[in-house]
């Protein structure tokens, strides 16, 4: 099963700066679970349980998450919390035992693991981990039966891989990039992950900023490059790994697109363009001229997403897009009969999702996810057309009524629609806001489970979250219509419009708005309180930027070849200063009227500390109202149950303060690690 895409493997997420504290998660099927009704039984009008819901158990660690099969389906591992120190770890069980044979295999005990899944010979673990929020993630290997400790395949002071690729056909060996030759760019190793063998398999020239790989000869044919003068992306590829590299396509700034995957002649591919075109479509193009053969699918909506190959084959079986929610066109009408049947069994609304397949596609993990929920896990025999319950991610949550979410639709003052996530707290009156903004800024939220909407739900906050322009997933006019628009343009103009439409709906109380986001939500809050100040009642602010040339200045040296792109974007704050002044709310604090909370880790390897310092420290200066708190062992966003249980905990005590919503006593975690710079300063004075 190719899941789109496997092979390539873009260096390009590094654009995405979004804070971790946000998290996506599929939803269950409540067929085996009930709500309990709450002791004093929840008013109609309100859309969250009348108990207040702990925020130990929306925040902290599942009980269990990621189930994954092995490919030849004699095993299952997940992520759990280890029983001495709390902190996720892999566990693995055969498919056919009781959960509650399931072993640990690996041992950290510091910010638990959260990327780990099979490798081909159904018998290794490979994960992925950082130190203290450093961002710089080492492969690990252990093996599952042997019980020794994890290896580090990738090793080195500074060292960041990416980039993994497995192959059914080469059980035995992995590709992975590191940067280890150089901080700058990443080059490709082929590697025995029982021996911990690595080779230089090909090096990077200096200018790619990805790579893929052919499947059925597990060679690097495709190289993604950045051209630094016109922030243009070329696709580079190569008949054999010893043959050279030519040129297939090139996006000129503006364009998107890539290669999905190599056709099973060797002569074609698929690819993915908006050339000509308002969204991407998904091609079939001659790799000789690279001469379009068949517009196989595109919809005038949005991009194309995710492709779902016959990895034997090659032939489309499944594209999935969205909008608003997700939704499939099938070519393979056996995998679309298998979805019926998913569908007939999931709670009505719900999406269904696949997490993990067998090699022979026998066996599926899947889940149903919808908005009111935790997650719920299922095994789906292909063959039997039959589902076993695994587990449920949060099994703490289903005791309480949790509230649903809306997709709306909202105009902008110049005509635009926008695609936004509402979750109420009432139903007939309006509520104090929160406008959720999300990181990237090229990212997109989506509906879904969110434990900030039903956290907010339940003090008596409505959520907001909106698709603001500039965000990804809706064509090329709309990603770039927020082209030097951050702060005082377009795109914190759609958050202001989306305030106000929440206003004009009944749904928000007009004096009681708090913009809350993590990195460009967070710089989105920091401009809201300079900007228009009038607007919001209070703001949080998690890893966010508050001076935008001192950001690019202090970026990770592998996002070298990416920086004159996101000046395209942002505007060229490098050479001009005034610019640069007009967007930074750190050149506005006079203009802050409302409270503001900041968090942030001391290791963010993207957002600096020195961003939170120095917004921090001037406005305490001048007397505005705020409070800093810093985590020293988290990076961009709060991995640590404990560290983002205090963070949310502060939130909530100055949300409500300042929205007057309701709130769960704060005792500080036990092993919480925050710090209050604005605190230190006033004991060293």
């Amino acid at each position: 099963m190719y899941q789109s895409p496997s092979s390539l493997v873009l260096l390009l997420l590094a654009l995405a700066l979004i804070a971790t504290q946000r998290s996506h998660c599929f939803v269950p099927n409540h067929s085996h679970h009930h709500h309990q009704a709450s002791k004093s039984g929840p008013r109609m009008t309100t859309t969250s349980d009348e108990e207040l819901i702990p925020r130990e158990k929306l925040f902290g660690n599942p009980k269990y998450a990621s189930p994954k099969l092995s490919p030849d389906g004699a095993y299952l591992s997940f992520l759990a919390p280890s029983v001495e120190d709390k902190v996720l770890n892999v566990f693995v069980k055969k498919t056919d035992e009781p959960l509650e044979n399931a072993r640990m295999i690996t041992n950290d005990k510091s910010r638990g693991i959260r990327n780990a899944g099979w490798a081909e010979d159904s018998k290794t673990i490979l994960y992925m981990q950082d130190k203290e929020g450093d961002e710089n993630f080492h492969l690990w290997a252990v093996d599952v039966a042997s019980g020794e400790e994890a290896r580090d395949l990738t090793p080195g002071e500074n060292v960041k891989a990416s980039s993994l690729m497995t192959n059914k056909r080469f059980p035995e060996e992995i590709l992975i990039g590191t940067n280890a030759r150089d901080e700058k760019c990443f080059d490709m190793y082929r590697c025995n992950y029982k021996t911990g063998e690595m080779t230089l398999d090909t090096e990077n020239p200096g200018d790619v900023v990805g790579w893929g790989a052919e499947d059925f000869s597990f060679e690097i044919r495709e190289a993604v490059v950045r051209n630094q003068a016109d922030s243009s992306t070329t696709v580079r590829i190569r008949d054999t790994s010893k043959d050279e590299w030519r040129e297939l396509i090139t996006f000129p700034y503006g364009e998107n697109g890539g290669l999905v995957d190599w056709c099973a002649d060797g002569k074609a591919a698929y690819l993915q363009s908006s050339l000509g075109r308002e969204t991407t479509a998904l091609l079939k193009v001659d790799l000789k001229t690279g001469e379009t053969l068949e517009e196989v699918f595109a919809t005038d909506k949005c991009d194309c997403g995710g492709v779902t190959l016959d990895e034997d084959t090659k032939e489309i079986r499944a594209v999935t897009y969205n909008y608003a929610r997700t939704e499939r066109k099938f070519w393979d009408k056996e995998l679309e009969n298998d979805y019926k049947v998913l569908e007939s069994m999931a709670p009505q609304g719900a999406e269904v999702v696949c997490l993990s397949r067998t090699n022979d596609e026998k066996l599926w993990v899947v889940g149903f996810v919808r908005a009111d929920g935790p997650t719920e896990y299922f095994v789906y025999d292909q063959t039997e057309k039959t589902t076993a319950s695994l587990f449920v991610s949060k099994p703490d949550l289903l005791d309480y009524k949790l509230a649903p979410m809306e997709d709306v639709r909202i105009p902008t003052r110049d005509g635009m629609e926008l695609v936004a996530y509402l979750t109420k707290a009432k139903t007939d009156e309006p509520t104090p806001l929160i406008l959720l903004v999300h990181g990237g800024p090229w990212a997109r939220d989506r509906w879904g489970f969110n434990p900030q909407a039903q956290w907010f739900a339940n003090r008596g906050y409505a959520t907001l979250q909106v698709n603001y322009r500039g965000s990804t997933g809706y064509g090329k006019t709309f990603l770039h219509k927020g082209d030097k628009q951050w702060g005082v343009g377009d795109m914190q103009h759609d958050l202001t419009d989306s305030v106000q439409w929440a206003i004009d709906q009944g749904i928000a109380d007009k004096d009681k708005i708090c913009v809350y986001g993590g990195s460009y939500g967070g710089y989105a809050c920091l401009a809201g309180l300079t900007f228009t100040p009038d607007l919001y009642a209070c703001g949080v602010d998690i890893v966010g930027p508050s001076n935008i040339k001192t950001l690019l200045d202090s970026i990770p040296p592998y996002w070298g070849p990416l920086r004159n792109g996101m000046l395209r974007k942002i505007g060229d704050v490098d050479n001009d200063e005034e610019f640069n002044q007009k967007i930074s709310p750190l050149f506005h604090v006079d203009k802050i009227k409302a409270p503001l909370l900041i968090g942030q880790g001391a290791n963010d390897p993207r957002v600096k500390q020195a961003e939170a310092d120095q917004i921090a420290f001037s406005m305490k200066e001048k007397g505005i109202p705020v409070e800093y708190v810093l985590y020293p062992d988290e990076g961009h966003g709060f991995a640590r149950p404990d560290n983002r249980i205090d963070f949310n905990g502060r939130a909530e005590q100055f949300l409500a303060k300042y929205l007057g919503g309701r709130a769960e006593q704060f005792d500080k975690p036990v092993g919480s690690t925050a710090l209050f710079p604005l605190m230190e300063e006033q004991k060293v004075a």
